[in-house]
């Protein structure tokens, strides 16, 4: 099964594509969408709707991972994000009705980093462990990566994963758990 996810943005968003197979998680691709921010915000939802289409068209997966709205300080930002949330599900919903999945950002950290306020640098640190990937554009895409990780690990699950909201030494039940083995910290 391959799942693409998406990482929401107005005028970039991450995407990442990863295919499970039996017990093994594969990374596929990922990259970043870019939106002209130079236009008006209303200009940009049709380019949104194009650029998420083609992505689907030309990676045909079998599900949909992303990240649902998270509050931030601006409402002007937070309904741009929505608009283009919006636009990108309208051109995903037409062919993946009922195979589009939502995962709060809070979630997706609990299930990569092992907290739910796990940093960039953290996720990016077990993505390096799981994958082997150091070389992402911007955090849009390691974000992707994470969401598509998030779905995978939780497709089907009853029971979510525990969200710990403080960092402690223990990691959790999340991937950082299970990889603290490799993961190595920086030294001071």
């Amino acid at each position: 099964m391959i799942v693409l996810a998406i990482d929401p943005g107005s005028v970039t968003a991450g995407f990442a594509l990863l295919q499970k197979d039996g017990r093994k998680i594969n990374y596929l691709a990922s990259g970043i969408l870019k939106f002209n921010g130079k236009d008006e915000f209303l200009h940009r939802v049709k380019d949104i709707y194009e650029q998420t289409l083609e992505l689907i068209e030309k990676h045909q997966p079998d599900e949909v991972a992303l990240e649902s709205l998270i509050f931030v300080k601006s409402p002007t930002a937070l309904m741009k994000l929505a608009q283009s949330r919006g636009a990108m599900l309208a051109a995903i919903s037409q062919k993946y009705h009922q195979k589009i999945f939502e995962y709060s950002p809070n979630l997706v950290k609990a299930t990569v980093a092992g907290h739910g306020h796990a940093d960039k640098e953290g996720i990016q640190k077990v993505l390096l462990q799981y994958f082997g990937l150091t070389d992402f554009k911007t955090h849009d895409e390691s974000d992707a990566v994470a969401i598509a990780l998030c779905h995978l690990l939780n497709r089907g699950t009853l029971i979510p994963v525990p969200v710990k909201t403080k960092k402690t030494k223990n990691m959790g039940n999340g991937l950082a758990s299970a990889l603290a083995h490799k993961i190595k910290e920086p030294a001071i």
